[in-house]
């Protein structure tokens, strides 16, 4: 498969040669659960203005303009494990970013918090540090009944619209994340087990307004995990760096700062 993907705040942005040198850490941007590369907009350059790191932003098999996945299957309840364990491992070993000597940051969004949770409790040592900005790590009900609104949504046509400006089939894209997410085989899905191996340093943003989930989101990764910082945002949703995007990128850039130097 292909995957679309870019460099921010890299010279020379198509090649490896334009990684950043090794003393800066690299910020690995991982998108929401109907996010893509152009969906970030512009946040991860400013996020990397103001932390002086490099970052990679890329599109999920399915998202954006990257290639379908290579199972044409509905999602099993192991998806988000394929993106943490087999598709992000074999994308950073591609990029020539899977040297322990390179600290590398992930930075993920909803669903691609939660891959990014997971990723780094499976492979200790190799992150830095992790930003999870509105992560789930088990189903709540108002998640599913949001979902649900979603799916409503985009049926009616207002939200297919939205998102087809960002993704190359958008209609398998949504019908393939939402049917993952409300099978029923999937109601009981968690990742609250694995949080105790994470053994950098994670930074937990939420919103106080978030239809998707509770706090207990948040929480519980401070519960499990070992250095964790919380952080609740007033006036704001499912999605921070939108509803309170200077917060959030100052919250970033301090924890970066911390977090690289203890490690």
């Amino acid at each position: 498969m292909t995957l679309e993907y870019r460099w921010v705040g890299c010279a020379g942005a198509a090649t490896r040669e334009g990684i950043p040198p090794l003393s800066k850490p690299l910020i690995v941007f991982l998108h929401e659960g109907l996010g893509s590369v152009s969906m970030w907009r512009d946040f991860p350059d400013e996020v990397c203005a103001a932390t002086g790191c490099g970052g990679l932003v890329y599109s999920r098999p399915g998202y954006g303009s990257s290639s379908t996945r290579a199972d044409e299957r509905p999602w099993g309840r192991d998806f988000m494990h394929v993106e943490a364990l087999v598709v992000l491992p074999a994308l950073l070993r591609t990029l020539g970013l899977a040297s322990r000597e390179r600290p590398l940051v992930l930075f993920g969004h909803s669903d691609g918090a939660s891959i990014a949770l997971i990723h780094a409790a499976h492979h200790s040592g190799s992150i830095a540090a992790l930003v999870a900005m509105a992560p789930h790590i088990m189903v709540e009900e108002v998640c599913l009944r949001a979902i649900r609104e979603a799916v409503a949504a985009f049926q009616e046509g207002g939200l297919r619209s939205r998102l087809a400006r960002h993704h190359h089939d958008v209609d398998a894209t949504f019908s393939a994340w939402s049917g993952a997410w409300l099978d029923p085989a999937f109601s009981d899905w968690s990742i609250e087990s694995e949080l105790a191996r994470i053994d950098c340093p994670v930074l937990a943003i939420q919103g106080l307004e978030d239809r998707y989930g509770t706090l207990e989101q948040i929480r519980g990764i401070a519960r499990h995990a070992a250095r964790v910082r919380l952080v609740e945002i007033a006036q704001c949703g499912h999605s921070p760096h939108r509803d309170q995007p200077q917060r959030v990128i100052d919250e970033v850039a301090d924890f970066i700062d911390s977090a690289c130097v203890s490690h």
